[in-house]
C-alpha cells in the first residue's frame, strides 16, 4: 500500500471534488424544479396530460443514466439542425450535457417522490382552506408543497445520495470531476487501489454529510 501516493493524491481529488459539488448542485435545483412541474402534471385529471408525464417518468426512471448521458453527448450532435442553432453553443460542452442528463434523470425520480408525497396530503387540511376562503392556487403554494416536501424529505435525501454517486459517470464525457481526476491518476502511477480508496473516502464523508444534513430537517420540520 503506497501511502505517500495517497497523501499526495488527496489535494488534487479534493479540488476535484469542487466540480463534483457543482454537478450535484446544479442538477439538483434543476431536476427539483423539473420534477415539481411533472409532479403536478401527474396529478392534472386530464389523461393526455397524465400520461405524458408517466410517459418521461417512465423513461428516465426506466433507462440507464450512462446511455442517457451517452445519447445526450453524442446523440444531439449528430442533429444538424441543432448543430446550427444557439443552443449548440450549450449543448457542446460536455459540462452542460452532463448537467441536462442529471437533472433530467433526477427529475423524474422527484417528480414520483413529490406526487407520492401531495397524494399522502389528507383532504381534509385543503376543505379546511377552502372553508376559510382561501383560493386553490394559495392552499397549492402555501399548504401542499411545504407538506409535500416535508413528508418526501427522506426518500429526497435517498435521490441526493444516489445523484451524487450518480455524477462520477460525468468522466465518461472528458469531465474531470472526483472519478475523472481519480482515473487520471490511476493512468500515470498504475495504482488504483490506492487512489479509489481516497476517492471513495471523499464520497463517503460527502454521503455523511447530507445524510446527516437531512436527518437534521426531518426533525426539525417533523409535526
Amino acid at each position: 500500500m503506497d501511502f505517500e501516493l495517497m497523501i499526495n493524491s488527496f489535494p488534487k481529488l479534493l479540488n476535484a471534488t469542487v466540480v463534483t459539488l457543482k454537478l450535484l448542485s446544479v442538477s439538483l435545483i434543476v431536476g427539483l424544479f423539473i420534477g415539481l412541474l411533472f409532479a403536478i402534471l401527474r396529478l392534472n385529471k386530464n389523461i393526455f396530460v397524465n400520461k405524458f408525464a408517466y410517459g418521461y417518468s417512465y423513461v428516465f426512471r426506466g433507462t440507464p443514466l450512462l446511455v442517457q448521458i451517452f445519447i445526450i453527448y453524442f446523440g444531439l450532435g449528430q442533429i444538424e439542425s441543432l448543430r446550427s442553432s444557439f443552443l449548440w453553443v450549450i449543448l457542446k460542452e460536455p459540462y452542460w450535457c452532463a448537467i441536462l442528463a442529471f437533472a433530467l434523470n433526477t427529475g423524474a425520480y422527484t417528480s414520483e417522490i413529490l406526487r407520492s408525497a401531495f397524494q399522502t396530503i389528507k383532504p381534509g387540511i385543503i376543505e379546511a382552506g377552502k372553508s376559510l376562503g382561501i383560493s386553490n392556487k394559495i392552499i397549492f403554494c402555501k399548504v401542499q408543497i411545504p407538506i409535500a416536501i416535508r413528508q418526501s424529505l427522506p426518500a429526497y435525501g435517498n435521490e441526493i445520495i444516489l445523484m451524487l454517486k450518480g455524477t462520477s459517470l460525468a468522466s465518461t464525457v472528458t469531465l474531470m470531476d472526483l472519478t475523472g481526476v481519480a482515473k487520471y491518476i490511476i493512468s500515470t502511477t498504475f495504482k488504483p487501489i490506492e487512489v479509489f480508496i481516497v476517492a471513495g473516502g471523499i464520497y463517503l464523508f460527502m454521503t455523511f454529510i447530507i445524510h446527516n444534513l437531512i436527518k437534521f430537517l426531518e426533525k426539525k420540520y417533523s409535526y
